[in-house]
């Protein structure tokens, strides 16, 4: 992190119960991040807090801080059982609820407070276990956290602390009405500390805030900036039949380590990943049918560098928190501006620089104006360098594409199935399995 990045607010000057400033000192913190200047003193008074901010700004640090405070200066609840969470943090995906339960590892080292983290895809017995043995903190999805809660495992009674993270993917996940499961079942505004943060505060987000918080204090950092401020954009024009040339010539020629390519779907991320490995690139296209010890396999390799280019979509790619990203490119232009934000906010973060790239090719160009429009400013064209582009493109043959078994009793025609619409049913906990 920068000091540019950085308030002139010292952690040290907030009075932090000792094993928190031990915790901070195990992190390496010294200064306050902009949303953690503003945000954590009110927390640390007991105010309840809807704070906007974009990744990678420190706020997983400022609910954190707040919360183990609290734990550790108010006693626990004499209501409910022993082994019931005192908080809870509620998280859209499951690489964001890992990445946040690795930053509460460290901050919360001293305290002595039981951390747990529940979600989706794997460990479903394992989780089940530890939840039944107890912890102090449940950091987990949705689904998750409300089918183990539906069986018994564990009850809210003792809830002390409730934290929203990216409240606004909550909503485009469609995970809404499991969200108002577990707030109401929650004890009432006035008897805990809330927390919700969004990178857009919408009206959708407020009315929640308002609806299951405490009257809380709205906090926005960076509003008069949409996109990161360390950002390179760039705009190229190619035709259709050029962006796969453009894609690899970029690639190849700003030798990039660690970059992430968004498509608009998840047949153009499995053709993009075959296209690039023939090619001699290393790249891997996530999304939501990869396993989740693969996909978990994958994210680690790509964070250490040793897989150079990560593809997906942006349903597949939402909550990937991952240091040092070079590059973004938007081979598809997003249909709804407020990706576009989300997608380039996965460079620069921290108070780094990044580059990101768009093509404004001739299917996805009309989301264009839409975007600069959003983002308060026109975004920056080149001329497609005809020198890098590579003069042969090698094919990938069939066996370079996943094979799709066919479905039982041929294809449905309801519209449902894999790429259709998908329910979001009152706190049914089946996504989250």
């Amino acid at each position: 992190m920068t000091d540019s990045h950085l308030s002139d607010i010292r952690f040290d000057s907030l009075a932090l119960p000792e094993p928190l400033a031990r915790g901070i000192k195990d992190a390496g913190f010294v200064n306050c991040t902009p949303i953690q200047a503003e945000t954590l003193p009110l927390a640390l008074r007991g105010k309840d807090v809807a704070g906007q901010a974009q990744t990678g700004t420190g706020k997983t640090a400022a609910f954190l801080l707040a919360l183990y405070n609290r734990l550790l200066t108010q006693p626990a609840p004499e209501i409910g059982m022993p082994n019931d969470p005192r908080a809870i943090i509620i998280a859209p995906t499951r690489e964001l609820a890992l990445q946040i339960e690795k930053d509460a590892v460290v901050l919360g080292k001293h305290t002595g407070l039981k951390l747990g983290v529940v979600f989706g895809g794997t460990g479903y017995d394992t989780q089940r276990q530890m939840l039944a043995d107890g912890v102090d903190v449940l950091v987990g999805t949705p689904g998750r956290i409300i089918d183990y809660y539906k069986q018994r495992i564990y009850g809210l009674d003792r809830i002390q602390v409730m934290v929203l993270d990216e409240a606004d993917r909550m909503f485009d996940l469609g995970f809404i009405k499991d969200i108002r499961f577990v707030l109401r079942r929650l004890p009432s505004p006035e008897k805990r500390l809330s927390m919700l943060f969004s990178a857009t505060l919408g009206q959708r987000v407020l009315e929640l805030a308002y609806e299951h918080m405490n009257s809380p204090e709205l906090i926005q950092i960076e509003s008069e900036t949409v996109t990161a401020d360390r950002v390179t954009q760039v705009l190229y024009y190619p035709s259709n039949e050029e962006k796969l040339p453009l894609l690899i010539g970029l690639l190849r020629s700003k030798a990039a380590t660690r970059t992430m390519v968004f498509v608009n779907t998840k047949r153009a991320a499995e053709r993009i990943e075959a296209y690039l490995i023939v090619n001699g690139i290393d790249a891997k296209a996530i999304s939501g049918d990869v396993p989740q010890r693969k996909r978990m396999a994958m994210l680690k390799k790509f964070q250490e560098g040793e897989l150079p280019v990560l593809i997906g979509t942006d349903v597949a790619s939402r909550g990937l928190h991952i240091p040092g990203v070079s590059h973004v490119v938007n081979y598809d232009l997003p249909q709804d501006c407020e990706d576009y934000v989300h997608r380039i906010g996965r460079t620069a973060r921290a108070g780094e620089r990044g580059d990101a790239i768009s093509f404004g090719c001739e299917q996805y160009v009309f989301s264009l104006p839409d975007i600069e429009k959003f983002i308060g400013q026109t975004i920056p064209v080149e001329s497609v360098p005809r020198e890098i582009l590579p003069e042969k493109l090698i094919k990938p043959g069939p066996e370079h594409f996943p094979q799709r078994k066919p479905r039982p009793g041929g294809p449905r025609k309801d519209g449902g199935g894999r790429g259709g619409p998908r329910r979001s049913g009152g706190g049914s906990g089946g996504r989250g399995r």
